[in-house]
């Protein structure tokens, strides 16, 4: 019978050992260059007109929006972070259909309650949806995802239209990846960073970084001199192998054919890949037949509950599947041996990732002036069965500093970075 490492290469699956991290790095370049330039690439590597220069005013009241999920919420941000009146409420059509101007009224409200505590007319927005960015730093939405249910907006510069029924001056319009990058200036104090890099692993992933005006090729007429930060959406990366089970999982995605990097590194998909290791791996005789008729036969797995069993931790008042599955301390010591792997690729991974985006700014030559690194997320923190944020810095640590003498910091985390980050946007 084969090993679990055996099993895994026989099905195309690349281990963290395996993997070509120069080889990656070169493809990821690649793909950033041929973005920039509106060549064919996997990365869309989208402008967003929204610069890093200039220290951010300290103890300004902005009102900031947040909206990218199944709520919305407003609250009154200043630099430090400081964040007050904060409100939640159901985000505008995640319930029901909305109208174009039953959309916008809760956004109008909002702003009506936070203009009495923000010192400037000035609003940051951190809207998680697909945009695309303009120069006066709106966004036209391209389409809603997480069951939004507001057509006639699609298409509208939502900037523009909440600002023609609210007033004000300025509403500057980030994505949570773009806010996370900002929300790093607001922890550098009297540090000195030569760029930044903001980075998402929760559900999804995303990266974003700083890129020279003048290796944008794609868009004319922009200042040489200057830079911004573009919005990579790197979870479309698609220069890596992937196994049997990657191709399973993408074929039952709700996108098949798209977001190969984030299929094999995020939080939605770590479960679903492991079932189908276990599934199958089940039915090559890795496991006695009573664990074997119910992997068979289990139709899901969270992410949560396959995470929680390679760490062999038992989360209180939650019953893990796993553990009713595999009862027989062989079954589960195979199990683990067949699922950690999957963590560490995902590490191995996330690192590679980030070298190409450091790698990308041309900054971090001075060990004194290194590219702040801002990750979010929950994958990236709460993953327990690795040491998932220890492994992504080891590996930084080797393909940066001591293969390339280039320097980087990882921030520490910035509690509601998507808020903070939208309110340095409309400060800067």
């Amino acid at each position: 019978m084969k090993t679990p490492e055996e099993f895994l290469a026989a099905h195309g699956f690349v281990t963290a050992a395996e993997l070509d991290r120069s080889a990656m790095i070169a493809a990821f370049l690649t793909e950033m260059e041929r973005g920039l330039k509106g060549e064919t690439s996997s990365l869309m590597m989208i402008p967003t007109y929204v610069g890093v220069e200039g220290k951010v005013p300290q103890g300004v009241k902005v009102a900031v929006l947040d909206a990218g999920g199944t709520n919305f919420r407003g609250a009154v941000v200043s630099i430090p972070p400081t964040i007050e009146e904060k409100h939640n409420q159901p985000m505008p059509g995640s319930k029901e259909h909305v109208d174009t101007e039953q959309f916008y009224a809760p956004f109008v409200a909002e702003l009506k309650r936070l203009a009495a505590y923000a010192d400037a007319t000035k609003v940051g927005w951190c809207f998680s949806y697909p945009a695309a960015a303009t120069p006066d730093l709106d966004a036209r939405l391209v389409r809603w995802t997480k069951g939004v249910d507001a057509p006639t907006i699609v298409g509208q510069y939502v900037g523009k239209e909440l600002r023609k029924r609210s007033g004000g001056d300025k509403i500057a319009i980030v994505n949570d990846t773009v806010a996370t990058l900002l929300a790093a200036k607001a922890t550098e104090g009297d540090r000195t960073y030569s760029s930044y890099i903001g980075f998402i692993l929760g559900t999804g992933t995303n990266a974003a970084y700083v890129e020279k005006n003048a290796n944008i090729a794609k868009l004319a007429d922009l200042d040489p001199e200057d830079s911004m930060i573009i919005n990579a959406e790197s979870g479309a990366f698609n220069q890596l192998a992937r196994s049997t089970f990657d191709i399973a999982v993408d074929d039952k995605s709700a996108n098949p054919g798209a977001q190969f990097l984030e299929k094999q590194i995020s939080g939605a998909y770590l479960g679903p890949i492991g079932l189908e290791i276990l599934k199958a791996a089940a039915k090559e005789g890795f496991f006695t037949p009573k664990a074997t008729a119910k992997i068979v036969g289990l139709g899901a797995l969270e992410t949560m509950d396959f995470d929680n069993f390679c760490a062999a931790y038992v989360k209180p008042g939650r019953e893990n599947v796993l553990d009713a599955i595999f009862e027989d301390p062989n079954d589960a010591r195979m199990a683990r041996r067949l699922g950690i792997p999957v963590f560490e690729r995902a590490a191995a991974l996330t690192a590679i990732h980030l070298a190409a985006f450091v790698i990308k700014t041309g900054a971090g030559v001075d060990a004194s002036a290194p590219v702040a690194i801002n990750a979010d997320g929950s994958t990236y923190y709460k993953t327990r069965a690795i040491p998932f944020a220890t492994t992504v810095k080891r590996e930084l640590d080797q393909m940066l500093v001591k293969m390339r003498n280039i320097h980087y910091e990882i921030t520490p985390p910035v509690e509601d970075a998507p808020m903070i980050g939208a309110a340095i946007a409309a400060l800067l």
